[in-house]
């Protein structure tokens, strides 16, 4: 099996409920390919339990396949010779049959997959806990890919499981330091194909067997029988009925519309329609809404915050006809400004934490003028201003020059404000030095995160 990175947090939470008197109701949810089956697998590893992974089948076969597997578990030949058509119907029998005293996992891995095909099965899970799991020492766990039916029918406040869960947790993808133990290439070109791909653990797997970024996006990618050339419709179809109007809106913003009005009227939609779109795929990490730091928050615009998705519609979607028709000089494809936006929000949201000890930060920008990141540590009153550039030989005292002339827009403290400056760059023409400026190219940067 291939060595289990990463999830160390995710995985002590599991297992410190597992430690704990009386029942649990552990739900666990993220996207497809995130990680959910092997953090779970790894968990259940030397302990006692049931294990089902749902699929996208009739509630008949499912039931039947859920049934034979306590039937095993309990040594249970009459369940196992038993017909049995209902959920309520199973759980009345084993209500009957569970070990109260017992620690055991009874674990059903993409349970979305039955809630999608009966929606009652919430209803008779909650019976079934209510009058009897929740007085044992079992160890319920239901995991899911589908965000929308986790939240409606497990999470909200509106599904009859609401309050039973005695933990929720989020799998979400993994962060640059641990998504580059996957790849085997030198450290630009992780860094290349995470901000290709972010951390999902399948992508990475993928990219692993690949020495180099271009090799792998170009067979990956840019090829019709390449791993990814369908992957969004895979990911989008799975939560979305109106799959062509959020194709529609996420090619908008590809093309960088990143304020609502921009956006439905490239998509041919009025202003008011986009919002509910928007929010879905916001809820679901397709998308971000992010405002000025520091700044009015009601001033915000909206960004591909889904990695694998950002790419694909830049490089795959525009060009699709061409790849079915595997034209020459398609994997040719220019994704320097790509990874100049995406080195941006990586510094941002992942690798500036880790280097620089600031409280808050973000982008800021006003009329015409932008600066990537503004950091503050508001009781100390210092304010910091930062460049990112996926560029060689960057002229450091220019882009500083530029910096300060574009922090005087900046409005906080302005009388009293200790400012400080830094340049993150692929490498600089040279390295200079000024009192609280920070330069970091990718040797700095690959000395600190590892």
């Amino acid at each position: 099996m291939i060595r289990f990175i990463d999830r160390e947090y995710e995985l002590s939470l599991l297992e410190e409920a597992w430690k704990q008197d009386g029942a649990r109701f552990i739900v666990l949810y993220g996207r497809r390919r995130v990680g959910k089956t092997r953090l779970i697998t790894e968990f259940a590893r030397d302990k006692n339990g049931v294990f089902v992974i749902g699929e996208d089948i009739n509630k008949k076969v499912q039931i039947g396949e859920l049934k034979n597997k306590l039937a095993g578990f309990l040594n249970d030949e009459f369940l196992r010779k038993t017909e049995i058509a209902e959920w309520r119907d199973l759980f009345e029998y084993l209500a009957r049959v569970l070990p109260k005293e017992k620690r055991f996992y009874f674990i059903i891995d993409e349970f979305s997959y039955l809630i999608k095909n009966d929606a009652a099965i919430t209803s008779a899970l909650q019976k079934f806990w209510d009058t009897f799991l929740s007085t044992t020492q079992i160890y319920l766990l239901v995991s899911g890919s589908i965000f929308g039916l986790i939240s409606e029918k497990i999470l909200s406040s509106a599904s009859p499981l609401y309050g039973r869960r005695t933990r929720d947790l989020l799998i979400r993808p993994m962060q640059f330091w641990h998504a580059a133990k996957f790849l085997n290439m030198p450290f630009e070109e992780k860094l290349k194909v995470y901000m290709t791909i972010g951390g999902i653990p399948e992508y990475l797997l993928k990219a692993g067997n690949y020495t180099d970024a271009t090799e792998f996006t170009r067979a990956e990618f840019l090829k019709k029988d390449g791993y990814f050339y369908r992957e969004p419709y895979f990911l989008l179809s799975q939560e979305f009925k109106e799959i062509k109007t959020y194709f529609t809106i996420l090619n908008a913003m590809a093309y960088g519309n990143t304020k609502p009005t921009e956006i439905a009227n490239f998509s041919g939609m009025d202003a008011r329609e986009i919002y509910p779109y928007l929010e879905n795929m916001i809820r679901l990490g397709i998308i971000e809404r992010i405002s000025p730091m520091p700044g009015n928050k009601k001033l915000g615009i909206y960004l591909i915050n889904d990695v694998v998705i950002d790419f694909w519609f830049n490089f795959v979607f525009i060009n699709r006809e061409k790849i079915e028709r595997n034209e020459n000089g398609i994997e040719q494809v220019d994704t320097s400004a790509y990874l100049g936006k995406r080195f941006e929000i990586l510094v941002r949201n992942e690798l500036f934490h880790r280097l620089l000890n600031f409280e808050k930060s973000g982008k800021w920008w006003w009329k015409d003028k932008d600066i990537d990141i503004v950091a503050l540590n508001e009781k100390a009153g210092e304010i910091l201003f930062a460049e990112c550039k996926w560029s060689e030989k960057v002229n450091a005292k220019k882009i500083v020059a530029e910096l300060k002339e574009k922090a005087k827009f900046v409005q906080w403290s302005n009388e009293t404000r200790k400012e400080y400056y830094a340049v993150f760059a692929k490498s600089f023409t040279r390295k200079i030095k000024e009192p609280g400026l920070l330069l970091f190219d990718l040797k700095d940067i690959e000395k600190l995160v590892f």
